[in-house]
């Protein structure tokens, strides 16, 4: 099944935009108000679904937080297991760990350690593509413990951010349904 232009407008009339949030000066793009949508929710898993279901996807690893809400049903639908990559001390067994670089700072996300074996092959998908700093120190976990990650996939992307720039140029491919300019 082929997403029309009609069911993606259909989809970004239900993200709703949040002047001044979290800060004055920025445009916060809240996709709970599409989630919440049910056939906006349908059409955002077949898009994604539609985008991979060729792929041989052995797992899907979800970005905290908002990354497991289209993660765990798209694994489902693509026959796949689902990985959860979190903030730290979140997981209870052993984990890998991969710190990168904020605008002030750094921060860190973890994944079990026995998550992954070599040779598995990892979709890394989250809600929103910003700057990339996440994606990318997602993708580097996946990495760290032998797996491959086969692409990186969002729902929307902040073009004017360049985070599909910093994915690609770390060698992963980046897959989104809605651009923004934000202009």
């Amino acid at each position: 099944m082929t997403l029309t232009a009609d069911k993606f407008q259909y989809v970004r009339d239900h993200v709703r935009e949040v002047p001044d949030f979290p800060k004055k000066g920025i445009l916060f793009l809240d996709i709970t108000t599409a989630t919440k949508d049910a056939e906006s929710m349908k059409y955002m898993i077949d898009f994604l679904y539609e985008k991979f279901k060729d792929e041989k996807i052995d797992y899907i690893a979800g970005i905290e937080s908002r990354g497991f809400i289209f993660g765990a049903p798209l694994a489902y639908k693509l026959n796949a297991g689902f990985i959860p990559i979190r903030k730290p001390n979140k997981l209870p067994a052993e984990t890998v760990k991969e710190t990168y670089s904020l605008e002030y700072g750094t921060d860190t996300i973890e994944m079990h350690a026995d998550a992954l074996k070599p040779g598995d092959r990892v979709l890394v998908i989250d809600d929103l593509l910003a700057t990339g700093g996440t994606a990318v120190a997602a993708c580097n976990l996946v990495k760290k413990v032998g797996a491959e990650v086969v692409a990186s996939a969002f729902i929307i992307e902040l073009d004017p951010l360049k985070g599909r720039e910093k994915i690609e140029n770390s060698g992963v491919k980046v897959v989104s349904m809605l651009n923004y300019d934000l202009d």
